[in-house]
């Protein structure tokens, strides 16, 4: 199958007009010319390596889109499929958390683990690549135990060390997640405050965590499974994150922060949503700073898919490698910090994983190709093609 007349974007730079030829799910040949011809003509648009998105959230709003109202999980994971196909995501780590029975049933371990598993059964009818982002509370105390069997069975791709707790981390700021958590819950401030105290108070029960840290990190690297920090929001905090393996700091508090993990050589990843709107809901780091300050390696939907696409156009325009670098982030960096060496670039021999998409006021996704099978079009591209023809 030939796709020309693309704005192709490769690792380090763009090819104007030209073709890739994809055979058996790789990319097989790429020119820097259009060809006669082809089976999807661009007319221009661009061309881009399939998003490698390493943290959603999304899941668990899809099997429970409101407090209480179970849906059939397998319905929830078509429509979350459908949905990240048509955001151009082409391998996507579905971010799963296993926390203490006060954060609700739908983070509890028994509903966690189903969902897990029901994954895993649904992946080969599925548009595209699902893996699991285990995410692990360190107030978890069967954390390992819960980790080692689901390493056991193959089950993760990526774990990471979260505290949630009020005070530090992402919540660092308690005045902004005491107003946050009133909004969100739409409960009074004083109930907000009094639940906030709650959860430090429970934290300062269950003690040292240190046990549970190491245990899930000495045990990610036995297996080979790829582990995040979160919210890092001290340099010692970074430190010590490093020294037990971790590859990828997730959502850094601040740019000083950031900087340390890189020099460090950890991969930085920010949410998407943060890098579109320009600043982070928790007032933390904005994703634009880090980015600008060379401080940024991954852009992940974090919660809201279609933030990828305009956020990476948006970075091409501050950043000063372009628009190479900034697609990097949703693609090749976030592969190459996963260890999934086959695909995140356009590429002869790697996995034939492309989005085609198009500049404007509101950017457009028009299709997704997955292992080199087209998993979704709005019609536009059959369109356009039939009319030229």
């Amino acid at each position: 199958m030939w796709l020309s007349d693309f704005e192709i974007v490769l690792k380090d730079r763009i090819i104007e007009r030209g073709a890739v030829r994809i055979e058996d799910g790789v990319i097989a040949e790429i020119r820097e010319t259009p060809v006669p011809e082809a089976d999807i003509a661009g007319d221009g648009r661009l061309l881009l390596p399939g998003f490698v998105d390493m943290h959603g959230d999304m899941i668990e709003k899809e099997v429970e889109p409101r407090a209480n109202v179970r849906m059939p999980l397998e319905l929830g994971i078509y429509d979350l499929d459908k949905k990240l196909a048509t955001n151009g995501v082409t391998t996507a780590y579905a971010a799963l958390a296993f926390t203490p029975a006060t954060y609700g049933h739908v983070r509890s371990v028994e509903h966690t683990t189903v969902m897990i598993e029901t994954l895993g059964k649904m992946r080969d009818e599925l548009l595209v690549d699902h893996r699991v982002h285990a995410r692990f509370e360190i107030t978890f105390p069967s954390a390992v135990e819960v980790a080692e069997k689901l390493m056991a069975a193959g089950a993760l791709g990526l774990i990471s060390l979260m505290d949630h707790t009020p005070g530090q981390g992402q919540y660092r700021d308690l005045e902004i997640h005491t107003r946050n958590m009133a909004k969100t819950r739409k409960i009074d401030y004083a109930t907000a405050v009094e639940m906030v105290k709650e959860r430090m108070a429970q934290r300062e029960a269950h003690g040292d965590a240190t046990h549970v840290v190491t245990g899930l990190a000495e045990l990610a690297r036995e297996k080979g499974v790829a582990i995040a920090s979160h919210d890092d929001d001290t340099l010692e905090k970074v430190s010590l994150m490093h020294g037990l393996g971790v590859a990828i700091s997730e959502f850094p508090i601040t740019l000083e922060v950031a900087a340390e993990a890189r020099r460090l050589g950890l991969a930085t990843a920010m949410g998407a949503p943060n890098a579109l709107r320009g600043l982070s809901y928790s007032g933390n780091l904005s994703a634009r700073e880090a980015f600008e300050a060379g401080a940024l390696d991954i852009l992940a939907s974090d919660y809201h898919p279609s933030a990828i696409l305009p956020a990476v156009l948006a970075l091409a325009e501050i950043g000063d490698g372009g628009l190479p670098a900034a697609v990097a982030l949703a693609s090749a960096n976030p592969a190459a910090a996963l260890g999934l060496s086959d695909r995140g670039r356009i590429e002869e021999g790697l996995r034939a994983d492309l989005v085609i998409a198009e500049r404007g006021r509101i950017p457009r996704l028009r299709a997704t190709i997955c292992g080199g099978r087209k998993v979704w079009s709005d019609g536009v591209m059959g369109a356009a093609r039939k009319a030229a023809a």
